[in-house]
């Protein structure tokens, strides 16, 4: 009997071996590569309450900023690839850095896998209230009678707001004098002050403003409109079509997860995604949903290398390094 015991006992060891613990198993962070109180921090808050009711765990908010979002996602890069930690990446840390940066601490293909876009911000193209430029083309009009004397801020070198306007005067066939800053913060002020004369902006940053009637917006970026700014057309609808660049926040997780962990990080992400309170939120911070295809992993994945090659393309062209 003993040794029939042993034998039995022994023939289970590989069905104990193969059985795995239910995913997820314990908490998750997180980790959003800007500091608290920005867009990503918004965004990851938002999509980490609802996507914890899903995955029966909480998932935890963590703030790591530096390096452009690049300590951030390092931080996940490096993690367990078991997928409880995550990233809200954006285009600094997924498409930007690893183009313009000589040196990363991480392989952006190998060591971070897709999960889902989770949304789009457009951007904002404008000028001060009074400004003898009333239209997209009237721009386009005066940086050809001038080239170069026209100023355009950004949110900084390398920012998305740069390489939107690298692309849209290579569009446009224009001149612009770029004047980096350290976000649209900082830009809008002085474009109110008369010191910069246009600028390509957040939206969240430019619409109170022009409420306020300070500035008035020539154009904003996505494949649709700004529902906060809806009477402006996009760049797309006055005639630069593929400009439909801007910021965007997407899930990433460790590289080497199991595939089983990645679909269902996917599989939440979306519930939270068809929420419609989630859903209300992020119009109120002029933020829209992403389209179908790119809510999935492999969809996402075709996206970013499509992003970067883009990246690449525009810093080959206009000389954009990192600082």
């Amino acid at each position: 009997m003993r040794r029939r015991d042993l034998l039995l006992a022994g023939a289970a060891l590989p069905l104990a071996a193969r059985a795995q613990p239910a995913f997820p198993d314990r908490p998750l962070r997180l980790v959003v590569p800007f500091a608290a109180g920005t867009s990503s921090d918004i965004q990851g808050r938002l999509i980490a309450s609802r996507m914890g009711e899903t995955l029966g765990q909480p998932v935890v908010v963590e703030n790591r900023a530096g390096g452009g979002g690049t300590l951030g996602a390092e931080a996940v890069a490096k993690a367990r690839p078991d997928g409880h930690s995550l990233l809200l990446g954006s285009n600094g840390p997924l498409t930007v850095n690893p183009v313009i940066q000589p040196r990363m601490p991480y392989d952006v293909d190998t060591e971070l896998a897709p999960i889902a876009l989770v949304s789009r911000s457009p951007l904002t193209l404008a000028v001060k209230a009074d400004s003898p430029i009333r239209s997209l083309a009237e721009l386009v009009a005066a940086a050809k009678a001038k080239p170069g004397e026209i100023t355009i801020g950004s949110s900084g070198q390398g920012s998305a707001t740069h390489f939107l306007i690298e692309q849209f005067m290579a569009a446009a066939g224009i001149r612009l004098t770029h004047v980096p800053y350290r976000g649209s913060s900082q830009s809008i002020p002085d474009l109110i002050a008369g010191n910069v004369q246009v600028v390509m902006g957040e939206v969240s940053t430019t619409t109170p403003v022009w409420r306020g009637g300070l500035v008035r917006i020539l154009a904003t970026t996505g494949l649709t409109r700004s529902p906060l700014v809806p009477d402006v057309a996009t760049l797309i609808e006055q005639g630069f079509p593929g400009l439909d660049g801007g910021s965007w926040a997407a899930l990433m997780t460790t590289g080497g997860t199991p595939e089983a962990a990645i679909r269902t990080l996917a599989a939440a992400a979306n519930a939270a995604l068809a929420d419609p309170s989630y859903q209300a939120r992020q119009a109120e911070v002029g933020a829209q949903l992403s389209e179908a295809a790119v809510r999935s992993p492999a969809g996402l994945a075709a996206w970013l290398r499509e992003e970067r090659a883009r990246t690449r393309a525009t810093a080959a062209q206009a000389g954009i390094r990192g600082e």
